[in-house]
């Protein structure tokens, strides 16, 4: 699929830490602009079932250290997936008026 619009434009260098994305996407109906909603809410809903099964999992004890070092780790990169995409919800909430 061609790229629509110009490129998405990093305001910082990679190296650093915090940076802001401005992205442009073009979006042609009010339907499109709902199910695409939905699609960020669906994969949102995802992130955070993830992270509570995570927490339980961790708060249960499961499994060994190394098991539930590994098990923290992707509970946290999780949060950051939900952290995200809820931000990206509000941005798009933001800009739809």
């Amino acid at each position: 699929m061609a790229q629509r619009g110009p490129p998405v434009l990093y305001d910082a260098p990679m190296t650093d830490e915090r940076r802001e994305l401005d992205i442009r996407l073009s979006i042609e109906t009010s339907e499109e602009l709902e199910e695409l909603e939905r699609a960020l809410l669906k994969a949102r809903a995802g992130e955070l079932g993830e992270v509570r099964r995570r927490q339980v999992r961790l708060s249960a004890g499961y499994g060994d250290a190394t098991t539930r070092e590994v098990m923290d780790d992707e509970g946290r990169r999780a949060e950051i997936r939900h952290r995200m995409l809820t931000r990206l919800l509000e941005a798009l909430r933001s800009a739809s008026g």
